[in-house]
């Protein structure tokens, strides 16, 4: 119990410094704020510069066609073309598509020659050869990239936003709501708390900051120019197909190359965030799949590959302080394991002191001393956890109404016994990478979904 409690009170002081500085910073105008929303907006209504969407598949067949006719729908006027990666042995994918694309000229099927699944990053590579080989037989270059889900439900004025933004930034990345599944609002339900705190403070505040911003892999552009960057880097592809989470360090990168990158929280006309929308597993063996890849690729993996970016201020220029925060954003993307070891040892302490208790009432038993220090802990660590449950339902209100506020509360319980069992199996899968040296794509399944109209983010009126 000490030693978890002395964990527990380590990390939410380390919580608790990140929300006064979010508080700080709260009416600062940036570039993610509202106030950016309408130049940008008026900016955007020129729909000069053609964007390319990114969409990796493997086994996508149930969904896909439906995402892709949801999003040429959404963006009937948009100039714009969508690259669907497929692998050839992936037939049922590739014959739910083909239809589609052969009666759209926007939708280009690129079916690689290695069979599936390799990784993501190696699927985004081959669609960045064919967006080559289509701007040198058509003589012209995208403006900018776009990478989405299978699944994903787009939003009508996402390219109008990217394509405004891109003028300015190498990188956009913008909010990323979870649908709420009617038989899955625990275990479901636990991503809408974490992605509303996580895109309402954690990535707006970096934003803010001027740090490097994490893409989120759905609801990201990046200028042609910037990912050409990364590829000549690279030695031709810019996406790094030995890792498991490419979309992070995809972000991070670009904020080393000290390239401007935004999370930008804007409304639609209709008052509605424009956001990537879609659903998210709902059982416990495909949230601890999907969080354990997570886990692997960002807080081991991409430590590897990544190191501690800033560490060279004299080269990069930049000040000291940007460096130290820069630092301590990295740690917390990557104290995840240690988080799940403190918590595993937290629930193992308070069961044994329950049966410690029963054996007191019901046999007996000496109860141990206990010291005023020990006391003291308890109660720092009681009002820093009423203090994090409290910002976390404040969030989940924000997005998704004041129901899920007060569900958020006891999920809080459901999401660190998903953290617990991700991490572990997160140890064992990075374990696994270093052993064989390979990498493969440890994809989430998905399945077709609607929004539930109780469940939609409320809309947000602009003052």
């Amino acid at each position: 119990m000490l030693f978890a409690s002395v964990g527990i009170l380590f990390f939410g002081i380390d919580d608790l410094l990140f929300d006064i500085l979010w508080l700080g910073m709260r009416e600062r105008r940036r570039p993610d704020a509202e106030a950016e929303a309408e130049p940008r907006r008026a900016r955007a209504n020129s729909r000069e510069g053609k964007l390319a969407i990114f969409m990796a598949a493997w086994c996508e067949d149930a969904v896909l066609p439906a995402t892709l006719t949801r999003a040429v729908a959404a963006w009937e006027g948009e100039d714009f073309r969508i690259y669907i990666g497929c692998y050839p042995n992936d037939t049922a994918t590739i014959f739910a598509v083909s239809p589609l694309a052969a009666a759209d000229p926007r939708l280009r099927l690129v079916i690689g020659e290695a069979a599936g699944p390799t990784t993501k990053g190696d699927n985004l590579n081959r669609l960045w050869t064919a967006l080559g080989e289509d701007e040198r037989a058509e003589g012209f270059h995208f403006m900018g990239i776009v990478l989405h889900d299978a699944e994903d439900y787009v939003h009508p004025e996402e390219l109008a936003l990217y394509r405004g933004a891109l003028r300015d930034h190498a990188m956009v990345q913008i909010p990323v709501i979870p649908f709420i599944d009617r038989g899955s609002v625990w275990i479901g339900g636990h991503y809408c708390d974490e992605f509303a705190e996580a895109h309402g403070k954690e990535v707006a505040l970096r934003s803010r900051l001027g740090l490097p911003v994490p893409s989120a892999g759905v609801g990201c552009a990046l200028s042609r120019s910037a990912v050409a960057l990364l590829a000549i880097e690279r030695g031709g592809l810019p996406f790094r197909s030995e890792s498991l989470t490419e979309d992070y360090e995809l972000g991070m990168l670009i904020g080393a190359y000290r390239l401007s990158s935004r999370f930008i929280d804007a409304r639609g006309r209709t008052g509605d965030r424009i956001a990537s929308r879609g659903p998210f597993p709902i059982t416990v063996e495909t949230a601890v799949r999907q969080k354990s890849r997570w886990i692997a690729g960002i807080a081991l993996a991409a430590w590897d590959s990544l190191g501690w970016i800033g560490s060279h201020r004299r080269r990069t220029g930049r000040s000291l302080a940007h460096v130290w925060l820069t630092w301590w954003m990295l740690w917390r993307d990557r104290r995840a394991p240690l988080a799940a070891l403190v918590l595993l040892t937290a629930y193992g302490a308070l069961i044994l002191t329950t049966l410690g208790w029963l054996g007191q009432v019901l046999m007996g038993w000496d109860r141990p001393d206990s010291t005023d220090a020990l006391g003291l802990l308890f109660g720092v660590n009681g009002a820093i956890l009423l203090w994090r449950l409290g910002m976390r339902g404040y969030f989940t209100a924000q997005w998704y109404g004041g129901k899920q506020a007060l569900l958020a509360v006891p999920r809080a319980f459901v999401a660190n016994v998903i953290a617990i069992l991700a991490a572990r199996r997160a140890v064992a899968l990075y374990w696994r990478m270093l052993r064989s040296g390979t990498v493969l794509w440890e994809k989430t399944d998905h399945r077709d979904s609607q929004p539930l109209p109780e469940h939609a983010p409320a809309p947000v009126v602009a003052p």
